[in-house]
């Protein structure tokens, strides 16, 4: 059987869910209000894949500088440390990722101006940030806060912004499931890793609350996410069709049997299905808005 390209693996295919959906549901605000603009959403969607690929490069290459993977590390194969790629070859992967994002940031900052600059440079600051720097946030309990505020309100946010040049309150609403499930795949991640990161002195929010918390934690964002469905239709902000959202629950009641119940590698899957019903609930989600 052929091994899979060490690129692909050091992008972690699974994680990227949680930089396409908050753009789809981003593309469905701005077409509810007949301001839908293709290019811009398009740039949004490049820009945003390519700043989820840096930052994974970027985690693979610091977790390995700092000595956080070691051979008892149990989520999927890191590069770096298995050899597959050098330290030198994962440091280039990660700048050439965040220069097509900044790339495709030019020609977004002329269609939305300063603001886009300052979400692209602090977008790109705190993927880096998350592992590297002499204050690396995910090492402090910092990366559930950061991926709500950049896969949530600044991805759902920015993508309207440049299409619209305007947030209106209905991209904010927006925002906020899709933070709740993209910090989800984070604290499914950080779950799995509770024993070993705390063995290597890295404090994850998961090292902080424990598994019985972090378990916690992952439910109420499951909830929350569909909650804020239900209060869009009862405020009167979208139509009863943004409940085609609860057509995801199936998926999300297996993961959370998955996720409560189990421990070790198979967390591994119960990642790769959250990233799935993040995805899913963002097209749904958009569905119901646009409808």
């Amino acid at each position: 059987m052929p091994q899979p390209n060490p690129w692909i693996l050091a992008s972690r295919p699974k994680t990227l869910p949680a930089a396409a959906a908050p753009v789809i549901v981003g593309g469905a605000v701005a077409a509810a209000f007949g301001q839908f603009r293709f290019l811009p959403w398009l740039a949004a969607f490049v820009g945003a894949l390519f700043i989820q690929i840096g930052s994974n490069f970027a985690n693979d290459a610091y977790d390995f500088q700092k000595g956080n993977d070691t051979d008892e590390r149990l989520g999927p194969v890191r590069v770096t440390q298995t050899g597959l790629l050098s330290l030198k070859q994962v440091f280039a992967g990660m700048w050439v990722s965040f220069g097509v994002a900044a790339l495709v940031g030019l020609y977004l900052i002329r269609v939305g101006g300063w603001p886009i600059l300052a979400i692209g440079v602090a977008s790109i600051i705190s993927a880096i940030a998350y592992t590297g720097g002499p204050y690396p946030l995910g090492y402090y309990g910092l990366g559930d806060l950061f991926v709500f505020l950049f896969f949530g309100l600044a991805a759902v946010c920015g993508t309207v912004y440049v299409q619209m040049h305007a947030v209106p309150a209905l991209a904010w609403w927006a925002a906020l499931p899709m933070g709740f499930l993209t910090t989800a795949i984070l604290v499914v991640n950080n779950l799995r890793d509770i024993e070993t990161d705390r063995k290597t002195g890295k404090h994850t929010l998961a090292v902080f609350l424990g598994e019985n918390g972090t378990k916690a934690e992952y439910a109420l964002l499951l909830i929350a996410s569909y909650l804020v469905a239900v209060i869009l239709w009862l405020s009167g902000q979208t139509s009863p069709w943004v409940l085609l959202t609860l057509l995801s629950l199936p998926a999300a009641y297996q993961v959370w049997m998955v996720v409560s119940t189990q421990k070790g590698r198979i967390l591994n899957q119960a990642l790769a299905k959250t990233g799935q019903l993040t995805l899913l609930y963002a097209i749904l989600f958009a569905a119901g808005i646009l409808l």
